[in-house]
């Protein structure tokens, strides 16, 4: 096996490794490293949580015997950190531990590191290796790239639809407030296991009213995401489930500016800059990513500025023959699954993202 191969398949542990915390270090990204001495895996860890050892602190405490960290190569998914945080900057870290190869899948886009680890380590004689699987590890922390170029969270449109195109039915007076299924269960299951990897999710007025949602992770093990409503006037009654205590929950409304428990009032003119707003006010929450759950003028809304990464499409095994019309994405299809008898199509909005991760790299690899 080739050398390069075996870079490729360390940094893949990696990714592999790292994934485990998804949904768990936003703000941070998710990396993972490992320890290899004499073509054998000697330690590795992960950025496990916000606030917990990065990931080659952890790989190095992994290591039984110290001593062979001398003649080790470390392999980390992102560029090990250049700043002091929550924990002591592991470029650092590396150093002091006498390491003297590092082999990196992708550098860091955060504005306190983009290639000041790098240059640290080769400044203190440390051999670096660059760009291995340097993609996969991009996809990896979309959501982390995303934030740290654009200024904004990374953007997930998801809704349902029938095999006629529709996402709801004509909703009439004294009809009961509830969710109208379109996809099976497994595929609800699923959307829960979306919410726990994401640290916000978006409704606007009409789907409270209509589905009275929880918008929580109640399907599936982790982490709440922080709900957002809009709601222009406030006029939202407080019997509505997204009004427990429970969950962090965001008002976007034109009314006030307030915080009162769990719940933030945000003011905002509801102008045709208003999404632009929006993902303004959360990238200062430090919200690297949210899901769009409805409705149709919300998520119509985000396509018509542009100002969304993925689509998530399910297509039930119903026909309403009238209603409310889905929206339309016109991006490529990147995927369609099959989940029992739903079909779930994705749609990546590669115009937004490819070209700012090509002129980043550019920029990175040019100093």
């Amino acid at each position: 096996m080739s050398y390069m191969r075996q870079q490729e398949i360390y940094i893949n542990r990696c990714i592999e490794l790292a994934k485990q915390a998804l949904g768990s270090v936003a703000p941070n990204p998710m990396v993972g490293a490992l320890l290899v001495y004499k073509d054998s895996i000697i330690g590795e860890g992960f950025h496990k949580s916000y606030g917990s050892d990065h990931a080659e602190a952890a790989a190095i405490k992994s290591v039984r015997h110290k001593s062979l960290l001398k003649d080790s190569e470390l392999y980390v998914n992102l560029e090990p950190c250049s700043h002091q945080g929550k924990t002591p900057a592991c470029s650092e870290l590396i150093v002091k531990s006498g390491i003297p190869k590092v082999i990196i899948g992708s550098p860091d886009p955060n504005p306190l590191v983009a290639g000041k680890g790098i240059r640290f380590l080769v400044k203190n004689g440390v051999e670096v290796l660059t760009g291995i699987s340097e993609e996969s590890c991009i996809e990896l922390n979309r959501r982390f790239f995303m934030y740290h170029i654009h200024n904004r969270p990374y953007v997930i449109l998801k809704w349902a639809q029938t095999m006629d195109g529709f996402i709801d039915v004509i909703r009439k007076p004294g009809q009961p407030v509830e969710p109208n299924w379109i996809s099976n269960e497994l595929s609800r299951i699923l959307v829960h296991k979306w919410r726990s990897e994401e640290q916000a999710i978006m409704v606007g007025t009409n789907t409270v009213k209509y589905d009275d949602p929880m918008l929580n992770t109640r399907e599936w093990c982790g982490n709440n995401p922080v709900r957002i409503i809009l709601d222009k006037n406030l006029s939202l009654k407080k019997d509505y489930k997204i009004f427990n205590s429970e969950i962090k929950t965001l008002i976007i409304n034109e009314k006030k500016s307030c915080q009162d428990k769990n719940f933030e009032f945000i003011r905002l003119n509801f102008t045709d800059k208003l999404i632009r707003d929006i993902l303004r006010e959360l990238f200062i929450r430090n919200i690297q990513s949210v899901i769009i759950e409805g409705g149709k003028m919300l998520i119509e809304s985000f396509i018509s500025a542009n100002l969304w990464d993925e689509a998530r499409i399910f297509i039930g095994n119903k026909k309403f023959h009238q209603g409310i019309h889905a929206p339309i994405i016109n991006n490529k299809r990147d995927s369609v699954i099959m989940i029992e008898n739903d079909q779930l199509i994705i749609h990546k909005n590669s115009d937004n993202y490819i070209p700012s991760i090509a002129r980043f790299l550019q920029k990175i690899k040019g100093k």
